[in-house]
């Protein structure tokens, strides 16, 4: 039976914490158990902060959270840095967290969504899965290729021109109420409307879930975010995410 979340409205703020909780996973006391350290969201309706579980001591997580809302209010323009960007770097660099940041824009999938390319699409669910077995494009591990086929990985959509995989779209983080689109595309084929065909096959077969279907980039990939323009995908706001700096990892 197809869940009811679409039935209740969700301001923006809440569906980008839905994404985090779907991208890095979320403990009973809203700490992420991922990567980052800290993920900054924000929506023209407000800003918050979800901090790392376990490596970021719980006085410093208060005082993250409490910097991210004193400060933060509603972003006119989230893809501006965040208002308490600096001085929770300074916080976390105290600490001895040197950090890195990337950002990007977030999406929210609609129900109902189509878009019509000349390829074949070929679906997770469907009698002709093994016409990809042996058309691994070559940036997936044959372990990796083999589960994704064999239904292990979650529902994925692929599109085919004579016998090639051009661009997929599969499920690389899931949640009990979110879903992540992951896209690629062979670079000879981008630019065609491949990407969003495969990304509309696959929020089909993800929609009788009831999920929240999410869609995020980062700032400087152009390319994607022209599939999200494609689509006409609903933006729902940025996503700042603090990670260790490398050698810190």
């Amino acid at each position: 039976m197809r869940l009811a979340y679409w039935n209740s409205a969700k301001s923006d703020l809440e569906l980008l914490r839905t994404e985090i909780e779907t991208l890095w996973g979320m403990d009973d006391q809203g700490r992420i158990t991922g990567s980052p350290l800290l993920v900054i969201a924000a929506a023209t309706d407000g800003s918050q902060a979800a901090v790392a579980a376990t490596r970021v001591p719980e006085l410093l997580a208060a005082e993250l959270v409490a910097t991210v809302v004193g400060i933060g209010a509603s972003c006119a323009d989230p893809s501006d840095q965040p208002a308490a960007m600096d001085a929770c770097q300074r916080l976390l660099a105290d600490a001895g967290w040197p950090v890195e940041v990337t950002s990007g824009p977030s999406y929210l999938i609609p129900p109902g969504i189509t878009f019509e390319t000349s390829a074949r699409i070929v679906l997770s669910n469907a009698e002709d899965v093994e016409v990809v077995r042996h058309a691994n494009p070559g940036n997936w591990e044959a372990d990796e290729w083999r589960d994704l086929l064999d239904g292990r990985l979650g529902p994925w959509a692929m599109a085919v021109e004579e016998d090639r995989v051009i661009s997929i779209c599969h499920t690389p983080r899931c949640s009990a109420r979110g879903a992540e689109a992951g896209v690629w595309t062979h670079p000879d084929f981008r630019g065609r409307g491949h990407a969003a065909a495969v990304t509309a096959a696959w929020a089909a077969l993800m929609e009788p879930t009831g999920r929240r279907l999410f869609y995020s980039t980062s700032a400087s990939n152009h390319s994607s975010q022209g599939v999200a323009a494609r689509l006409v995908l609903r933006p729902i706001g940025w996503l700042w995410i603090l990670l260790p700096a490398i050698g810190e990892r």
